[in-house]
């Protein structure tokens, strides 16, 4: 016992993250292998994928999970998809705050790491903001979810498929318990904006919601939380006019519907691609640059620190205004009155180019093992990133090794690819620097 100890206390907070998760994932697979969790025989491989999906929140899935798991099995994925969108240690965390036990400081590195925070102080009682939000969020939307769907499916079956989905939604997870996800609801404009608000704050990164609890003001705002407001009104905005442009003609998906629906429509597929999962229409019927529109939004993702993943939108920015800042000649890049720091830029720059790397080895690896049609190959590693769960209907047809490649693919996305590397490459702080020379580019 005392080794162990020991071995934790020397243990980086990335890797005891990545353990976390793995963890998780192993205690799900075994529950969800006994035979109380499903209704037909599930094999160790799909358990693993589904659970990894679950665990990563994710959403892909080889089977239909309100047909094939059982009451229990369903309730092991709800557990598994908020604990993966939260954090197990803060869940850890929480349960040490309930029964009153002191929390010690390597908790708290492991908490700011998590959470990308600069430093471990008020890192408690940022905790406990969040987890009363996440509460508090949970509630009001299971509410009237649950009052919504009462006339349809009876008390107790909507207040259980509220609990399910609004779990699902907030975690970015993009399960469903309906066959067809949530084609089936693409008009009922409840199920619509209450799931999709559900996302898009689960999405938007929990330090960005303390920071508009405790400044009211935009102008007190930080540069991230800025950034992020900002930049996900444009993106959705954006995301949304796309859509419904370039199906706005599409019979087999929003072309023959009345233009109240098209917009409802668009508004939900157009916000679900950086990370959500969740869809109203059928991804195979769509026109390719929906698609190809679609998989830079899942490669984009969402906020730091939040239920979501990609490379996250902050990235994206940071990259376009070092792009335009070069353009004009400035050093660094600058926004809101403020400037970005180099090592931020080269850190944006170094995410995007070791994700882009993995979304193609994996992509490749997939091409070689599978004999499926390259876009929708290309679309599903791309979700598999991105934690989204979105598919072109090509998840049950991944043979065995493809699904554990994809299982590495939704791990990896989740974890973060610099906590990756961080993990494999254990770099070293160097206090030399070798003297200048020309490189020629462009």
């Amino acid at each position: 016992m005392q080794t162990l100890k020991k071995k934790r206390r020397t243990m980086s907070p990335p890797v005891i993250i990545a353990g976390s998760f793995l963890f998780l994932i192993f205690v799900g697979t075994l529950l969800l292998k006994l035979p109380i969790a499903t209704t037909t025989h599930v094999s160790w491989i799909d358990a693993l994928f589904v659970v990894t999906s679950a665990t990563t929140v994710t959403g892909l899935s080889v089977f239909d999970p309100g047909s094939t798991l059982t009451i229990f099995g369903e309730v092991v994925l709800m557990v598994l998809i908020q604990c993966g969108g939260i954090g197990l240690m803060t869940f850890a965390v929480a349960i040490l705050i309930l029964l009153k036990k002191k929390i010690g400081f390597q908790n708290r590195i492991y908490i700011q790491e998590s959470f990308n925070q600069n430093s471990v102080g008020g890192i408690i009682k940022l905790v406990k903001l969040i987890l009363t939000f996440v509460l508090s969020v949970q509630l009001f939307a299971t509410l009237v979810l649950t009052i919504h769907w009462i006339p349809t499916f009876g008390f107790k079956e909507a207040l259980y498929l509220s609990v399910f989905h609004v779990i699902s939604a907030f975690n970015n997870a993009g399960f469903a318990l309906f066959p067809d996800n949530l084609i089936g609801f693409a008009h009922d404009p409840i199920v619509n904006i209450v799931l999709s608000l559900l996302f898009i704050i689960g999405g938007i990164g929990f330090t960005v919601v303390v920071d508009i609890q405790q400044k009211k003001s935009f102008k007190q705002w930080s540069l991230h939380t800025k950034m992020m407001v900002v930049g996900t009104i444009i993106i959705n905005v954006i995301a949304i006019a796309f859509v419904f442009l370039l199906e706005y003609n599409n019979p087999a998906t929003i072309g023959s519907m009345p233009l109240q629906d098209k917009l409802m429509v668009s508004y939900f597929q157009g916000v679900s691609p950086r990370t959500a999962g969740f869809n109203t229409l059928n991804y195979g019927d769509m026109e390719d640059p929906t698609i190809l529109v679609t998989m830079v939004l899942m490669f984009i993702g969402a906020g730091s620190a939040s239920t979501a993943s990609g490379i996250k939108l902050t990235t994206f920015i940071v990259i376009v205004l070092a792009t335009f800042s070069f353009l004009r000649k400035r050093s660094e890049p600058e926004l809101f009155g403020r400037s970005i720091r180099l090592e931020t830029v080269i850190r944006s720059l170094a995410i995007s180019t070791i994700s882009l790397f993995i979304v193609c080895f994996f992509l490749f690896l997939l091409t070689v093992t599978e004999k499926i049609s390259f876009l929708p190959l290309a679309f599903e590693v791309v979700s598999a990133f991105g934690t989204v769960g979105l598919s072109m209907g090509i998840t049950s047809q991944i043979s065995d090794i493809g699904e554990v490649l994809l299982c590495m693919v939704m791990f990896i996305g989740r974890i973060g690819p610099l906590t990756l590397f961080f993990i494999l490459m254990k770099p070293k702080n160097v206090h030399y620097r070798y003297p200048y020379d020309q490189v020629f580019t462009g």
